[in-house]
């Protein structure tokens, strides 16, 4: 008989590095060959983040938001930051565990909406896709030769799991150079002379959880610069808008941050850092 993890007493992350792996080998049935972005989509849901996937036209299985309209994109403000939603002045509560994944096509632009940089902000992680391996496509044949992946796929966790989960993920430690390291990367992207706007201080939490989150898929009670530096991109890239004259010459936001890890001093040394120092 499977004990339930919102049972046992203290759930431990080595817990949950298990049930996650579980998890992403379910999904890896229908989504071949990108281990990345399925981890990272994880850690997400782990943190009740909101996913925004942004990639060219058939990698991903839904519309894109930037075909909302303006009124239509506003109106997901509330669901994403409040968890409700009001219709004709009634509040409607959402359901827990909730998150928004959304897609963006970031080549066709003609008959899109492109989301304002408050909207953009209320997503956690940007993740984007990519073709598969030519090796990888032959396996995505195979499988859908007969039927779909998804008519064989089972439930790995229930919402009383997936929310045991969330709460413990929430107690990862995260010492005081830690924070200080998270928060003197966010505050690098706004003082580069390429970045007209910088992350916020929505951007330092994002990463802040999204670290917690890594670390406990990782087996670990503690967050590590590895965590940190391995969640940049994903959690700010999307948060940075680029000066005009830095984005004529090909700057982007991603090698912004590469340049910003680079300078940002990393707490303890490169693979010292144990969580205690």
């Amino acid at each position: 008989m499977r004990v339930k993890l919102e049972d046992r007493q203290t759930l431990s992350v080595q817990e949950i590095a298990e049930s996650s792996e579980r998890v992403m080998q379910n999904v890896e049935k229908v989504i071949v060959g990108k281990h990345d972005a399925v981890r990272l989509t994880l850690i997400a849901v782990l943190c009740s983040g909101h996913v925004l996937i942004e990639d060219v036209p058939g990698v991903v299985l839904a519309d894109e938001i930037n075909r909302a309209t303006p009124k239509t994109q506003s109106a997901l403000l509330e669901a994403m930051e409040e968890n409700q939603v009001t219709v004709d002045g009634v509040t409607h509560f959402l359901p827990r565990p909730f998150l928004v994944m959304a897609t963006q096509n970031p080549i066709e632009y003609e008959g899109t909406f492109p989301l304002p940089e408050a909207q953009l902000d209320r997503f956690m992680l940007n993740i984007s896709m990519g073709y598969p391996s030519p090796a990888d496509e032959v396996i995505i044949l195979d499988r859908q030769q007969i039927s779909h992946p998804f008519d064989s796929l089972e439930q790995i966790l229930s919402d009383e799991d997936l929310q045991a989960m969330q709460a413990r993920v929430r107690e990862v430690r995260v010492e005081h150079e830690m924070r200080e390291y998270i928060v003197a990367i966010v505050a690098a992207t706004r003082q580069h002379q390429h970045v007209y706007l910088g992350a916020s201080p929505r951007g330092s939490l994002a990463l802040f959880h999204a670290a917690q989150a890594m670390a406990a898929v990782r087996g670990r009670d503690f967050v590590t610069p590895d965590d940190v530096k391995g969640l940049a991109k994903p959690v700010l890239s999307h948060r940075l808008i680029i000066a005009p004259a830095a984005r004529v010459r090909g700057t982007t936001p991603a090698a912004v941050l590469d340049e910003v890890l680079t300078l940002v001093p990393v707490p303890g040394g490169a693979g010292s850092y144990n969580g205690r120092r």
